[in-house]
């Protein structure tokens, strides 16, 4: 790990992406459905920048809106084919392209994501090499929630 000036811990390969599509299954355009004025995808791109230990954000994303809207926050956006599957698919054409010791991917749909959760995990994955990629989640508290289709 290398320190940044005031920034705390620094994984110089350290990237977070996130996926992001406009096609959405369940919610089509959610990427950019307006919280607080702002799209969703927005808040997500912020508040993950704001986590120490990161070299790079990128959202990866199907869409030129999307890309458009991401411009504004400072984090990248980089244009993937229409054609994938899952955000995991999307998050791996980015990937390939880039040299990355540690892959952290964010779900577009978090305007909530607390920061120091993409810190921890990116502390623990430089901890443990052997995990080159991992997605944030938390645990289902209720069989309604595990049965439910919205909740992934």
């Amino acid at each position: 790990m290398r320190r940044r000036p005031g920034c705390g811990f620094f994984v110089e390969s350290a990237i977070a992406i996130i996926p992001a599509r406009f096609h959405s299954t369940r919610l089509p355009g959610k990427a950019l459905a307006l919280i607080g004025g702002r799209p969703m995808v927005c808040h997500v791109a912020e508040r993950t920048r704001r986590a120490r230990g990161l070299a790079r954000v990128i959202v990866a994303t199907d869409d030129a809106r999307i890309a458009q809207a991401i411009a504004a926050t400072g984090a990248e956006a980089v244009l993937t084919r229409a054609d994938h599957p899952s955000g995991t698919d999307r998050l791996a054409e980015v990937a390939r392209s880039l040299e990355a010791a540690i892959v952290v991917n964010v779900q577009g749909d978090l305007p909530l994501l607390d920061p120091g959760m993409v810190e921890g995990l990116v502390a623990r994955m430089a901890a443990e090499p052997a995990l080159p990629m991992a997605t944030l989640v938390c645990a289902l508290r209720d069989e309604a929630e595990w049965r439910s289709p919205h909740v992934v």
